[in-house]
């Protein structure tokens, strides 16, 4: 598991819609993983609007992330999503085949929808694994998701921006141009 999270980025005065889906169980570690995501995306995308949604389990996050992005009326679509949940291991494999179902469904949520789903519901070991990736400052996976979900942002604006210039370009009629020699 990585040590380091991404890069830092500035303040950005970008504009967009990031839905985060945060499971409620757990919560001990579900809140400050919550409320870290939220204050690293108001200091780096302070014009995003963020809005978040609870259910009450893991296994419950890809529904509400496909229902956010799929049902949401077009201006409403959120442009990034951000899946919050902590699955704690137990002496059984209920645990895996949950992250495994949940890993699974949010890629293909992800590639259906073309719509970047930012996966950090974290499957640990135990409540240290868990205090150091949710609560604690240098493993923190809410500043990660929020930087993954801000770069991602401006990856997908860039793509619309150049993708609506192609666009321009196809309905130039080059014919019609006095530039054009005949």
């Amino acid at each position: 598991m990585s040590t380091e999270l991404p890069q830092k980025q500035g303040p950005s005065s970008q504009t967009g819609t990031i839905t985060i889906v945060a499971a409620e169980y757990n919560d001990k570690f579900i809140t400050p993983l919550l409320e870290n995501c939220l204050a690293e995306l108001r200091e780096t995308l302070p014009r995003v609007r963020v809005d978040v949604v609870r259910v009450p389990g893991a296994f419950e996050v890809p529904v509400m992330v496909k229902r956010s992005i799929t049902l949401a009326d077009e201006e409403e679509k959120p442009d990034v999503v951000i899946a919050l949940g902590v699955i704690l291991r137990g002496s059984t494999a209920h645990a895996d085949l949950i992250g495994n179902s949940i890993t699974q469904k949010l890629l293909d949520i992800a590639c259906e929808t073309i719509t970047p789903v930012i996966h950090e519901v974290l499957l640990l070991d135990d409540e240290a694994q868990a205090f150091a990736r949710c609560v604690g400052s240098s493993l923190n996976r809410g500043r990660e998701a929020a930087r993954a979900a801000a770069s991602m942002l401006r990856l997908m604006e860039a793509g619309r921006i150049r993708q609506r210039a192609a666009e321009r370009l196809r309905r130039i009629d080059v014919t019609a141009s006095p530039f054009v020699v005949r």
